[in-house]
């Protein structure tokens, strides 16, 4: 050995990573995972949590310092006396008839001119769908006065009109959702359908309709949330108290007893509860919606 070579090294190679040690890290990072999923869960929850205590308990325990985390005793009948004091059922149906008829429009206008932008070649799409994304960016209070204005003088204020008939229009939102599950779909299915003689409508109903249902349960999800927990659309062009909706109802519940807590988080809770019921049993197709419509860009 001379002196202008270097010396061997006199450390061995470190060992690989035990399977036990792989499975310690593993373990380690789902608890970790779970504890922070645990903490943003309950950061959430603790809001509903505390509607609902309020909603239960009295007029001194609703005042009381310290507060009490666990209503004693549960005042149930806070919730027939807030009802009570409201056209309870007037306010479900005319939101039942704002969400259920929006949602139906949005998912059918959404459907349809996604399939348009997605699987029929015409010239100009790129540029046209790039329009239509630009319409994100406006807010709505840039177009609420002109819209007010458009429905003021073909006589729809006072009516759902304004606020159901638009969803029939399409929304930018929603249409890209759409967008990006049709063209997850083969084109050789429509290009064989129509081959067969098949017109694009008929393409379009019988061919990706059936294969798209996922995307439609998110579209019609979250127009039905939307409209549900909608305010200010009902605020604008609602003045007859037969047509309120349940939120702006609950807002007059509030300006008319404003220091009832309990009666007010009573009337809050019943407002939610249809919500949680909705996604219970929808949140499969909405969770594979939301998955399928980021597959392809």
């Amino acid at each position: 050995m001379t002196a202008l070579e270097p010396a061997p090294s006199s450390t061995a190679p470190s060992a690989p990573p035990s399977n036990a040690s792989i499975r310690r890290t593993q373990r380690a990072g789902r608890v970790m995972a779970f504890v922070v999923a645990l903490v943003v869960t309950l950061f959430f929850a603790f809001p509903l949590y505390w509607m609902v205590i309020t909603a239960l308990k009295g007029d001194a325990e609703v005042f009381q310092s310290p507060p009490t985390f666990v209503p004693h005793p549960a005042v149930w009948s806070n919730f027939l006396t807030s009802l009570s004091q409201i056209p309870f059922w007037s306010y479900v149906r005319n939101s039942l008839l704002y969400a259920i008829l929006s949602a139906i429009g949005a998912a059918l206008s959404a459907s349809i001119v996604a399939y348009g932008f997605s699987k029929v070649k015409w010239p100009g799409r790129e540029a046209v769908f790039f329009l239509v994304l630009i319409t994100m960016l406006l807010p709505y209070q840039v177009t609420m006065i002109p819209t007010y204005l458009i429905f003021r003088s073909i006589g729809w204020t006072g009516t759902l009109l304004p606020l159901i008939v638009p969803a029939f229009l399409g929304n930018a939102y929603f249409i890209f959702l759409m967008r990006q599950f049709i063209r997850t779909l083969p084109d050789e299915l429509a290009d064989a359908a129509r081959i067969d003689g098949c017109t694009e409508f008929r393409v379009f109903w019988t061919i990706i309709v059936p294969l798209i249902k996922p995307a439609l349960a998110v579209v019609f999800l979250n127009q039905f949330l939307n409209a549900w927990k909608d305010f200010l659309g009902p605020l604008l062009y609602l003045n007859d108290p037969s047509q309120y909706t349940l939120s702006l109802g609950l807002q007059q519940f509030q300006s008319a007893n404003g220091q009832e807590w309990a009666l007010l988080m009573a009337c809050a809770t019943v407002f939610t509860v249809p919500l949680f019921v909705l996604f219970f049993f929808t949140q499969r197709y909405f969770v594979e919606g939301v998955t399928f419509t980021g597959l392809k860009g």
